[in-house]
């Protein structure tokens, strides 16, 4: 593990992982924490406090939100829960799908992710050019000369969306590095940064777990700023019960996987009264990056991908309807199916 990664468990079985050392919390928190800060830096009202050795950072969150403040440990948070067990499955070559052609629609999809590589199916469309400081990292950005963990993932997530909803608009934000590590405070400036043009939809494929197993009320805040927005979470590759942060947040659309026949529960899928809705996602087909033996195209397996599965949905449903009427329609009970501790079932374009 990196030497700026530490997992702490203060409930014992529940383990989380946190930059050690690092609270991040508001104003009011911030001057309650000062006799034990070292160093402080403050973006969008979210202030990232570094303490002093030997100060347990969950233990001062704990308190600090006693005061009635926001506070939260900087929680790691990955594309797929690499660190925890289940199938961090790997992406495999694969043939291209048919592309997704469509005009171009008023609906956007902001996808914080690993970033986006120029590829056929939008690098000519005005929105990707617009965007382009968004394009993803190196795919080997440790010269190992092997292909990062998860290189390519937010391609993946882009092309799945747009597979759904061919026309929509995506935005794509760096939070993820290569390997799909990434914490809770570059993800905060991140949705800072859609307040200004909020998106019809966020597709957040990625997460993680929390030292308390309750939601960080900043990244809580954050999403309830969206107001306007349906957002979209994977549940977590965990094949488990335990909220998965911030998709197990009441407002945010949390989505499982399904096995390949769009049958029953993915075996990795976290799962749960808190998940509301599932689509396929074992050996899903999409965009990828161009290195090695793939050819801009991939099959990959993971709740990251049947999020995304269910963001294009809510996204076409949006052409119409506000982004939460289009959610609730997508989930609607009367028109779909619905499988315990999974939800509603998304079918995947054909």
């Amino acid at each position: 593990m990196d030497a700026d990664i530490k997992r702490v468990e203060p409930v014992p079985g529940a383990p989380a992982l946190i930059r050690p050392g690092e609270l991040l919390t508001d104003a009011a928190g911030a001057a309650a924490v000062a006799r034990w800060t070292t160093a402080v830096s403050e973006a969008d009202g979210i202030f990232r406090v570094r303490l002093s050795p030997g100060v347990d950072v969950c233990d001062l969150a704990t308190t600090v939100r006693a005061q009635g403040n926001l506070a939260s440990p900087n929680h790691i948070l990955v594309g797929q829960p690499l660190f925890f067990g289940g199938p961090a499955s790997r992406p495999f070559p694969a043939a291209p799908p048919p592309p997704p052609e469509a005009p171009e629609s008023a609906v956007t999809v902001a996808i914080p992710d690993t970033g986006l590589t120029a590829h056929p199916w939008w690098q000519e469309r005005p929105w990707f050019l617009e965007q382009r400081r968004e394009a993803a990292g190196p795919p080997d950005s440790d010269g190992d000369g092997k292909l990062d963990a998860q290189a390519g993932h937010g391609t993946f997530v882009a092309g799945l969306v747009l597979r759904s909803a061919p026309g929509v608009r995506v935005r794509p934000m760096r939070v993820l590095d290569s390997h799909g590590v990434g914490d809770e405070a570059g993800v905060l400036r991140a949705l800072a940064r859609l307040g200004d043009d909020p998106p019809q939809v966020l597709n957040i494929s990625f997460g993680g777990h929390t030292f308390d197993d309750r939601p960080s009320p900043l990244m809580e805040a954050a999403l309830a700023g969206l107001a306007d927005t349906a957002v979209v979470a994977c549940a977590g590759n965990t094949a488990s019960d335990r909220p998965f942060w911030p998709a197990a947040l009441p407002e945010v659309i949390a989505v499982g996987a399904l096995d390949a026949a769009e049958e029953e529960r993915a075996p990795f899928s976290a799962h749960g009264p808190w998940v509301n809705a599932c689509a396929r996602g074992e050996w899903l087909t999409s965009s990828f990056i161009d290195y090695g033996a793939f050819r801009g195209y991939a099959r990959w397996s993971g709740t990251s991908f049947a999020a995304a599965v269910v963001s294009g949905a809510v996204a076409a449903a949006a052409g119409g309807r506000t982004p939460k009427e289009a959610a609730a329609h997508i989930l609607d009970p009367a028109r779909t199916r619905q499988i315990p501790d999974l939800g509603a079932v998304v079918a995947i374009p054909r």
